[in-house]
Protein backbone atom coordinates (compact mmCIF):
# COMPACT_ATOMS: atom_id res chain seq x y z
CA UNK A 1 0.00 0.00 0.00
CA UNK A 2 1.08 3.48 -0.85
CA UNK A 3 0.09 6.74 0.20
CA UNK A 4 -2.14 7.60 -2.27
CA UNK A 5 -3.84 4.81 -0.89
CA UNK A 6 -4.18 6.40 2.37
CA UNK A 7 -4.87 9.48 1.30
CA UNK A 8 -8.00 7.98 -1.11
CA UNK A 9 -9.11 5.97 2.15
CA UNK A 10 -9.02 9.61 3.90
CA UNK A 11 -11.06 11.13 1.63
CA UNK A 12 -13.88 8.28 1.12
CA UNK A 13 -13.40 8.60 5.10
CA UNK A 14 -14.23 12.66 5.30
CA UNK A 15 -17.11 11.55 2.94
CA UNK A 16 -18.34 8.94 4.89
CA UNK A 17 -17.89 10.53 8.52
CA UNK A 18 -19.96 14.11 7.18
CA UNK A 19 -22.72 12.10 5.44
CA UNK A 20 -23.40 9.63 8.70
CA UNK A 21 -22.42 12.17 11.01
CA UNK A 22 -25.10 14.57 9.74
CA UNK A 23 -28.01 11.90 9.43
CA UNK A 24 -26.97 10.73 12.65
CA UNK A 25 -28.21 14.11 13.94
CA UNK A 26 -32.00 13.06 12.46
CA UNK A 27 -31.86 9.42 13.65
CA UNK A 28 -33.47 9.67 17.30
CA UNK A 29 -35.86 12.09 16.13
CA UNK A 30 -36.54 10.21 12.75
CA UNK A 31 -36.75 6.86 14.90
CA UNK A 32 -40.12 8.32 16.92
CA UNK A 33 -37.04 8.95 19.97
CA UNK A 34 -36.26 4.75 19.82
CA UNK A 35 -33.93 4.46 23.24
CA UNK A 36 -31.65 1.82 21.28
CA UNK A 37 -31.33 4.25 18.21
CA UNK A 38 -30.49 7.12 20.59
CA UNK A 39 -27.07 5.41 22.15
CA UNK A 40 -25.50 6.12 18.79
CA UNK A 41 -27.26 9.08 17.96
CA UNK A 42 -27.34 13.03 18.99
CA UNK A 43 -31.01 12.87 21.43
CA UNK A 44 -30.78 16.49 22.02
CA UNK A 45 -28.47 19.54 21.12
CA UNK A 46 -25.35 19.37 24.07
CA UNK A 47 -22.73 19.49 22.84
CA UNK A 48 -21.82 15.95 24.18
CA UNK A 49 -24.41 14.23 22.02
CA UNK A 50 -23.12 16.00 19.18
CA UNK A 51 -19.83 14.58 19.94
CA UNK A 52 -20.99 11.11 18.82
CA UNK A 53 -21.70 12.60 14.82
CA UNK A 54 -17.75 12.62 14.95
CA UNK A 55 -17.29 9.72 17.09
CA UNK A 56 -19.29 6.58 15.97
CA UNK A 57 -18.54 7.47 11.87
CA UNK A 58 -15.06 7.57 12.70
CA UNK A 59 -15.19 4.69 14.47
CA UNK A 60 -16.64 2.60 11.91
CA UNK A 61 -13.69 4.39 9.59
CA UNK A 62 -11.33 3.43 11.98
CA UNK A 63 -12.19 -0.49 12.47
CA UNK A 64 -12.53 -0.52 8.62
CA UNK A 65 -9.42 1.21 7.70
CA UNK A 66 -7.68 -1.46 10.67
CA UNK A 67 -8.50 -3.62 8.76
CA UNK A 68 -7.37 -3.27 5.37
CA UNK A 69 -4.39 -1.26 6.50
CA UNK A 70 -2.95 -3.05 9.55
CA UNK A 71 -0.38 -5.40 7.27
CA UNK A 72 1.38 -2.08 5.88
CA UNK A 73 0.39 0.55 8.38
CA UNK A 74 0.55 -1.49 11.79
CA UNK A 75 -0.24 2.00 13.78
CA UNK A 76 -3.42 2.89 11.34
CA UNK A 77 -5.75 1.98 14.67
CA UNK A 78 -4.15 3.99 17.07
CA UNK A 79 -3.29 6.94 14.50
CA UNK A 80 -6.93 7.03 13.22
CA UNK A 81 -7.52 7.52 16.89
CA UNK A 82 -5.51 10.19 17.52
CA UNK A 83 -7.56 12.09 14.55
CA UNK A 84 -10.99 11.06 16.42
CA UNK A 85 -9.44 12.84 19.43
CA UNK A 86 -8.56 16.16 17.55
CA UNK A 87 -11.95 16.14 15.88
CA UNK A 88 -13.76 15.94 19.41
CA UNK A 89 -11.12 18.24 20.94
CA UNK A 90 -12.03 20.98 17.69
CA UNK A 91 -15.51 20.83 18.35
CA UNK A 92 -15.74 21.15 22.23
CA UNK A 93 -12.79 23.76 21.63
CA UNK A 94 -14.49 26.04 19.04
CA UNK A 95 -17.88 26.18 20.05
CA UNK A 96 -17.38 27.25 23.77
CA UNK A 97 -14.46 29.90 22.19
CA UNK A 98 -17.16 31.31 19.34
CA UNK A 99 -20.23 30.76 21.47
CA UNK A 100 -18.63 32.45 24.22
CA UNK A 101 -17.43 35.50 22.48
CA UNK A 102 -20.37 36.12 20.54
CA UNK A 103 -22.55 34.76 22.96
CA UNK A 104 -24.93 32.45 21.49
CA UNK A 105 -24.19 30.05 19.39
CA UNK A 106 -25.25 29.90 15.47
CA UNK A 107 -26.51 26.96 13.94
CA UNK A 108 -24.62 27.28 10.19
CA UNK A 109 -21.43 27.89 12.04
CA UNK A 110 -21.76 24.92 14.28
CA UNK A 111 -22.35 22.69 11.04
CA UNK A 112 -19.37 23.86 9.69
CA UNK A 113 -17.25 23.36 12.29
CA UNK A 114 -18.37 19.39 12.93
CA UNK A 115 -17.04 19.51 8.87
CA UNK A 116 -14.17 21.33 9.98
CA UNK A 117 -13.48 19.05 12.52
CA UNK A 118 -14.12 15.92 10.61
CA UNK A 119 -11.60 16.85 8.20
CA UNK A 120 -8.90 18.12 10.79
CA UNK A 121 -9.04 14.06 12.28
CA UNK A 122 -8.84 13.03 9.13
CA UNK A 123 -5.74 15.75 7.81
CA UNK A 124 -3.54 14.60 11.33
CA UNK A 125 -4.25 11.23 10.98
CA UNK A 126 -3.56 10.83 7.42
CA UNK A 127 -0.06 12.99 8.19
CA UNK A 128 0.62 10.50 11.10
CA UNK A 129 -0.33 7.89 8.99
CA UNK A 130 2.24 8.50 5.57
CA UNK A 131 4.66 9.42 8.30
CA UNK A 132 4.66 6.49 10.16
CA UNK A 133 4.34 8.04 13.51
CA UNK A 134 4.27 5.21 16.38
CA UNK A 135 1.69 5.15 18.85
CA UNK A 136 0.42 2.64 21.49
CA UNK A 137 -2.53 0.65 20.13
CA UNK A 138 -3.94 -0.52 23.73
CA UNK A 139 -4.00 2.87 24.92
CA UNK A 140 -6.01 3.95 21.63
CA UNK A 141 -8.31 1.23 22.61
CA UNK A 142 -8.73 1.79 26.03
CA UNK A 143 -9.62 5.91 25.06
CA UNK A 144 -12.25 4.42 22.32
CA UNK A 145 -13.73 2.05 24.96
CA UNK A 146 -13.56 4.83 27.72
CA UNK A 147 -15.49 7.08 25.17
CA UNK A 148 -18.02 4.42 24.00
CA UNK A 149 -18.94 3.88 27.68
CA UNK A 150 -19.30 7.37 28.30
CA UNK A 151 -21.72 7.90 25.31
CA UNK A 152 -23.63 4.80 26.20
CA UNK A 153 -24.05 5.67 29.82
CA UNK A 154 -24.10 9.10 29.93
CA UNK A 155 -27.10 9.07 26.94
CA UNK A 156 -29.61 8.42 29.56
CA UNK A 157 -28.00 9.44 32.67
CA UNK A 158 -25.88 12.92 32.01
CA UNK A 159 -23.84 14.23 34.48
CA UNK A 160 -24.78 17.61 36.22
CA UNK A 161 -21.90 19.75 33.55
CA UNK A 162 -22.39 22.15 31.29
CA UNK A 163 -21.73 19.65 27.97
CA UNK A 164 -23.78 17.64 28.83
CA UNK A 165 -26.89 20.77 29.04
CA UNK A 166 -29.52 20.57 26.10
CA UNK A 167 -29.44 24.39 25.63
CA UNK A 168 -33.39 23.77 24.09
CA UNK A 169 -34.10 23.09 27.86
CA UNK A 170 -34.48 26.18 29.98
CA UNK A 171 -34.25 25.42 33.54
Amino acid sequence: MNKKNIRNYQIISFVFCIILGTLLHFTYKLSGENKIIGLLSAINESVWEHLKLVYFPMLISIIIGTLIFKKDYPNFFCLKTIGLIFSMFFIVIFFYTYSGILGKNIAIVDILSFFIAVFIGEFISYALIVNHFKCNKTISAIILIVLFTCFIVFTYSPPNFGIFADPLIKK
